[in-house]
Formats: C-alpha cells, structure tokens, sequence
C-alpha cells in the first residue's frame, strides 16, 4: 500500500526542492531526517522510481512512500546489511542476538532462513506470530550462554545489542555455536565510547565513531573473525546516532594483540571506513 500527497493546487509556485525536503513539506515525513531514512530504506519512489535524498522534484512530482510492514524499523537495517554485504540468508539456521520485537528474525525468515533463534535478555518483546520456524530465547543474557542452549547447527549470526559493547558478543558465541560462518553486527558507538564522552546522548565526533568500530574489529579479531565489509545504517540510531553494520568471516587464526590494522591491512581498513561516509583520521 502506497501513501501518495494530496494533489498539488495549481496556484501554487512551480519550487524545485530536493526530495528529502520536499518529503517532509509534504508531510510525507516527519522532518528531513525521517525523510532520508525513508529514502535509504528503498520505500520512496519519484514518478514510479527509486531516488536519492538529492533527487530534484518539483510541486507536480508524484512521491509516494511505500507503507512498512515489519514490526521494528531495524530491519531496514539488516536489509541494507544483506543488500549491501551480498548475503543470502535461504537454507541457512540463524541466530538473532538482541532480538527484541523481532525485526531481524522477521527479515531472515522472508529471506529464507530455515530457523531462527531469537535471543534476548528482556521479556515479552518478540512481536512475531507463533512459527515452527522460530525458537525465542527470552531472559537469556548472550554473555552466558552454552553450547547446550543453541542450535550446534547454526551458521549465521545477526546481532543488535544495547547497553552492552558488541565486543562482548565474539568470545561466548564463538565457543557456544562452533559451524558459525558469518557475523552481522550492528556496532552502535554510543555504547562503544563510554557514557562520559557522549555529552548530550550522541556520538558526534567522527573520531570517536571510528574507534568505537576499531574496538569491536579488534575483539572479533582476537576470537578467530576478521572484518569482511563495514557500511553505514541507511537510518539513526537513539537521538540521532550513526550506526555502523558490520560483516565478519572467520580468520584463519585469531589476533591476540594489536590494532585493527593487524587484522586487515592498513589501506582495506581505511577503505572500508571511507566507503561509510566517514574521514579517516
């Protein structure tokens, strides 16, 4: 189902605007923001078309926003991840860390997935109808987690944590679920940095951002993973922070010691970091 704006009145001036802007004069999008998430997301369309936030339209451009059927707007997250990361989640067993309202399980299963574990520390989050498909592990903190308690089978691993650094994540998955192939971290750097360098809420100091990435790498590299490719979340974390998603594959050995630039080489990291946007320092 599409959400289209009202007919433009023929009085009105003939404006060019980006799209982004527009979406939100148009009360298409609750401010720019919302609207460059919506259009990251692939849910806008210019005459027919997807388009990007600088796309030109003018006041007889026909916008529409596609309507958003997952129960968390995290998924528009491990899409991006999947799209850009060339993963394809069909046949595999998965395990959801972090899972809350189920917006990551949600996606794997219309991709393909033949089981997810949902796991998350909380209570009565999970959103999704009772499947065959899924098993939810709720009140189970990943910290503390066995080889008894997972599926030995599973072969692919997604992760969206709060409150917690992702860095935590590597050393009990890795021992519990040994036929492990891939990693999807979603790395949220206002929980990398620590709380007295965050000021308002939010990481804004892109230094900062990249070492809060630097810090996970080089925990999955000291637990046998090494960085595959890094990308920019298509949208904002809490209060408007830049979040990172992350590939990870299995290294021939782990790295006990040294900087993420052990684990790849020193002119790979920087590309990676640069394809998210961001300056390397």
């Amino acid at each position: 189902m599409n959400t289209r704006e009202p007919e433009p009145r023929a009085s009105r001036t003939e404006a060019v605007r980006r799209l982004d802007v527009a979406l939100a004069e148009r009360g298409l999008a609750r401010s720019r923001s919302h609207a460059r998430q919506l259009i990251n997301a692939g849910r806008v369309t210019v005459d027919g078309r997807a388009a990007k936030a600088n796309t030109r339209v003018s006041i007889g451009t026909a916008i529409a926003v596609s309507s958003d059927h997952y129960v968390s707007r995290g998924a528009q997250k491990l899409l991006r991840a999947l799209q850009r990361f060339d993963i394809d989640p069909a046949g595999r067993r998965a395990l959801d860390v972090g899972a809350s309202t189920g917006g990551f399980t949600q996606v794997l299963l219309e991709r393909g997935a033949v089981h997810v574990t949902a796991l998350d520390v909380g209570h009565g989050q999970f959103a999704l109808a009772e499947d065959s498909r899924i098993r939810v592990l709720e009140g189970t903190n990943v910290r503390n987690i066995q080889l008894g308690d997972l599926d030995v089978r599973i072969d692919l691993v997604v992760a969206d944590v709060s409150f917690i650094s992702a860095s935590f994540l590597f050393e009990p998955i890795t021992a519990a679920l040994p036929e492990v192939r891939d990693w999807i971290v979603l790395i949220k750097p206002q929980f990398e940095v620590g709380r007295d360098r965050i000021g308002d809420g939010v990481v804004r100091d892109s230094t900062l951002r990249r070492s809060a990435v630097e810090r996970v790498v080089l925990a999955a590299a000291s637990h046998g993973w090494r960085i595959s490719a890094l990308a920019r979340s298509p949208i904002e974390g809490s209060h408007g922070n830049i979040e990172y998603l992350a590939h990870f594959v299995a290294n021939a050995s782990p790295i006990e010691q040294g900087s993420p630039q052990t684990a790849l080489l020193p002119t790979e990291w920087d590309e990676l970091f640069e394809e998210t946007g961001e300056e390397c320092g």
